[in-house]
């Protein structure tokens, strides 16, 4: 895989104005203004635009993908392992809500790969994510893990995405801090889908 200077600094560039201003500033002439090129550059690299959005949606993943190791190191039951990742899922939806936007457009993602390149597409680098957390939630003892384990993330996404829109804290009330009332949705959301934790 070509990993030229030049081809990192347009990644890098795009993560840092996701990570500031949103998936709105992603566009193709500001990535390339700010990373000092020509407007023409970044097609040697990226054939599209949406090329050029998953290499950096990529990065949101590989960071996504190490939080959920640390996470998930110290916890000694598959249902603690499931929890640390849950948790750690809303919050780096928090924490990251430009970066997290975008690795969930798959609308504005090049899924396919890049023509000419032998690096991951998109969503093979996404799978393993997932696959991990159906393999804890048949640990857990799901009748079904694929669907538990999906219905579980959907829960999980629109509690991220719902506390970021500022409507879960609306309904929910002024009261007790963010990582508390967002712990017990995670845990709210795991008795849903895996039962009651044994006591």
């Amino acid at each position: 895989m070509d990993e030229s200077p030049l081809r990192e600094r347009l990644i890098d560039v795009g993560v840092e104005m996701v990570t500031a201003e949103g998936t709105a500033a992603l566009g193709l002439r500001e990535i390339a203004r700010r990373a000092g090129v020509s407007h023409g550059a970044p097609r040697r690299y990226f054939p599209t635009h949406q090329s050029l959005l998953s290499a950096i949606a990529r990065r949101g993943f590989a960071d996504l993908g190490a939080r959920f190791a640390a996470a998930g190191a110290g916890q000694a039951t598959p249902r603690e392992r499931v929890r640390a990742l849950a948790t750690t899922y809303v919050a780096y939806a928090l924490e990251q809500r430009g970066m997290f936007e975008l690795m969930f457009r798959h609308d504005l993602l090049d899924s396919t790969g890049q023509e000419g390149s032998d690096g991951p597409r998109l969503r093979e680098s996404t799978r393993p994510l997932f696959a991990m957390l159906v393999g804890l939630v048949s640990r857990c003892g799901a009748a079904d893990p694929q669907v538990t384990a999906a219905a579980l993330w959907a829960n999980l996404h629109g509690v991220a995405q719902l506390w970021g829109a500022g409507s879960l804290p609306l309904v929910l009330g002024a009261g007790t801090d963010t990582g508390v009332r967002v712990a017990r949705l995670v845990g709210a959301a795991l008795d849903a889908h895996l039962g009651p934790e044994p006591s």
